[in-house]
């Protein structure tokens, strides 16, 4: 069969018989090009079925309209909620997104800045991996004169914004809460702390620990992953010890669940003997049977905020180096996993 031969705007200039120059600028709306001639070539374009090259189009005006967005995964909900923000900001503004993700691996991240930027990208949103501890990739990104915001995982950069959460306040919150509930035994399942909002929930955690006067024990603190499976293990560890905890805040919500789960094997009862908090408020915590108290990353608001940051600074006369630092504020959700206070209300009234 042969092959169908692509249309071209010297075909449509011959059938309407006026110049190439003439359809090319009717097709790019040139305010020079009366209206009629542009709807003339527009639907002469369409009926012979006319593609306009795009990617020429987009190196013509300096912009593809096309965005990158790296996370380390796509299948968790934070980072999900967050490019839904990112899309919902742009979309109305004519921009479409390429997702990319590190897979926790520096090695992976440089690939796909490099993949990004060879497409001619508009600008990249980026989550750092728990791998990347340079910023020398990062700064090719610069070099090129993209814009560059982060989001949630952060390295410092100059000239570059970014949208985090005060993690040290949501440890800081979480750790509070549990003892305003009657804890004092409070471990921390503290997360990779070679990213930075783990460290500052950890210095959160220690930061509410001190002001209430409850000695530091370096005992309850275990580093974990954000698996079920770490959860668990951590309590298994834990309660090797002599005196045990009444109390666990995990950095993320998964190693809470493994926790929860682990402590019902071993029929403790939760929060009567033992609270736990954890960090994101993914979406299964308030559907589990003991719904869990979490900390709320707001994660579709930073979203929508990290592409205001981006608009504004493409805005800026093509100032890439403008730098915005925006810090939001965590939210606690209080659920039956650590309210000790309600349950104990509800049982003196039966």
């Amino acid at each position: 069969m042969k092959k169908r031969e692509k249309v071209t705007i010297y075909d449509i200039s011959k059938k309407l018989n006026i110049s190439a120059a003439t359809v090319s600028r009717a097709l790019n709306d040139n305010p020079k090009i009366s209206k009629k001639t542009k709807e003339l070539v527009a639907k002469t374009a369409a009926e012979m079925n006319y593609k306009q090259n795009r990617l020429a189009l987009a190196l013509k005006k300096g912009r593809t309209n096309n965005v990158g967005i790296i996370v380390p995964y796509i299948d968790r909900s934070f980072f999900s909620s967050v490019i839904r923000g990112i899309e919902e900001e742009l979309t109305p503004h004519g921009y479409h997104v390429i997702i990319a993700q590190s897979h926790e691996e520096v090695a992976n991240e440089m690939e796909q800045i490099n993949a990004l930027l060879n497409t001619q990208i508009d600008g990249i949103f980026m989550s750092v991996s728990k791998t990347t501890q340079s910023a020398d990739h990062i700064q090719k990104v610069l070099d090129e004169k993209v814009p560059l915001v982060f989001f949630d995982r952060k390295i410092e950069v100059k000239g570059v914004s970014s949208v985090v959460l005060d993690d040290f306040k949501g440890g800081f919150m979480a750790t509070s809460h549990l003892i305003q509930e009657g804890c004092k035994r409070i471990a921390h399942l503290s997360g990779d702390v070679n990213l930075e909002i783990y460290r500052n929930r950890y210095e959160g955690y220690k930061a509410a620990l001190k002001e209430h006067k409850i000695p530091f024990n370096p005992s309850y603190v275990l580093q974990t992953s954000s698996k079920i499976e770490s959860g668990a293990q951590a309590v298994e560890d834990l309660w090797q010890l002599e005196e045990k905890p009444d109390a666990i805040f995990a950095a993320g919500d998964y190693a809470a669940l493994g926790a929860i789960q682990e402590l019902k094997n071993r029929k403790i009862n939760i929060p009567q003997e033992v609270s736990v908090v954890g960090f994101s408020n993914e979406p299964f915590t308030k559907y589990l049977e003991s719904p869990m108290t979490s900390v709320d990353q707001t994660p579709h608001l930073m979203g929508k905020i990290a592409a205001q940051v981006f608009l504004e600074q493409v805005n800026e006369s093509q100032n890439y180096s403008i730098e915005k630092k925006v810090v939001l504020d965590p939210e606690l959700f209080v659920r039956d996993s650590s309210n000790r206070t309600t349950l104990n209300l509800q049982n003196a009234a039966i």
